[in-house]
């Protein structure tokens, strides 16, 4: 389901053709994911909302990668030979990869923690080089996001948290995490995974009974989010996302930064940049926007009973 409905949305939005140099601003959008993310989604809302026309003021063209994070760096510079007017990066690690491609054409980010400690930017006030965007708080939220998690799980005492190995921002996730289990006196089991085979190998065989939940990544990489909502359809362990789009195609919730908010607070960076202002002189925002999300219908699939206080507290229910 998630590869089908991300693959919809790129023949949806994937309007990118060659346009002549008094034609629309060519914006190509770059993710590891397997589609255009909730992000670049509100990212043309945005440009709309501002008064753009799609096609005829601007164009989005998508570059994804399937969880193939190696494979941003050629793609970013698939971007760049393509003559696209800004970049706009969904992730991190696609930021990185169009840094590398690029010092010239605009950047722009957004559904990124740390882009200081990352190497995105100088300062928040004044970014540098060719690059602006939006942070979020992902990171700082990890804790709170396995308190609710055990709120939603009565009695919960084993969680699982996988990732991908060589992802830095997965292991200070799950340091963070690690911190948080011990203070609530949870069992932490960590599994560091290199490829989408052991991903799948692992997530197929563990068992309801061996963990209470997983914990899901908040990249797409190795298609690792993918198979944690097969675990929860077909072993039937709880699952926790970091974004609301996977609770839509069946994760049990989500607590975390709104990424279409992310995209659509970046239109107003896009906008400026399409007015002639520099990125290095547009200060990075932070997008404040918090979402705690519940399908109720996979609650009740899995047998969960969720106590009231819980659902009240729940921005959006799923029925």
């Amino acid at each position: 389901m998630w590869r089908v409905v991300c693959v919809f949305l790129a023949v949806f939005l994937s309007g990118a053709g060659a346009a002549s140099a008094d034609g629309p601003v060519k914006i190509g959008a770059l993710t590891e994911s397997w589609g255009p993310t909730p992000a670049v989604v509100g990212l043309r809302d945005g440009l709309l909302a501002l008064g753009y026309r799609e096609d005829v003021d601007f164009t989005i063209g998508v570059r994804f990668t399937q969880g193939d994070l190696q494979a941003l760096y050629p793609a970013a510079r698939e971007l760049v030979r393509f003559g696209v007017d800004i970049i706009f990066c969904s992730g991190a690690q696609a930021a990185k990869a169009a840094q590398e491609a690029t010092d010239t054409i605009p950047i722009v980010f957004a559904s990124t923690s740390d882009p200081i400690g990352r190497g995105l930017i100088q300062s928040f006030a004044r970014p540098g080089g060719n690059i602006t965007g939006l942070t979020d708080l992902d990171l700082a939220l990890a804790p709170k996001r396995l308190e609710v998690f055990r709120a939603l799980i009565p009695g919960m005492k084993r969680v699982l948290f996988a990732y991908n190995a060589s992802s830095d921002y997965a292991r200070h996730t799950g340091k963070a995490y690690r911190e948080a289990a011990h203070r609530l006196g949870i069992i932490l089991q960590e599994r560091a995974l290199g490829s989408e085979e052991e991903a799948r190998a692992t997530l197929t065989r563990i068992r309801n009974g061996e963990v209470d939940g997983i914990l899901a990544p908040f990249n797409p990489d190795l298609n690792i989010p993918g198979l944690i909502l097969e675990a929860t359809a077909k072993q039937g362990i709880p699952s926790m996302f970091g974004f609301a789009f996977m609770v839509d195609q069946g994760g049990l919730a989500s607590y975390g930064p709104s990424l279409f908010e992310s995209g659509r607070l970046a239109a107003r960076l896009v906008d400026k940049i399409m007015r002639g202002v520099k990125p290095a002189e547009i200060p990075v925002e932070v997008n404040t926007k918090i979402e705690f999300v519940i399908n109720l219908k996979v609650a009740k699939a899995l047998g969960l009973e969720i106590a009231p206080e819980v659902l009240y507290q729940a921005d959006r229910l799923i029925r």
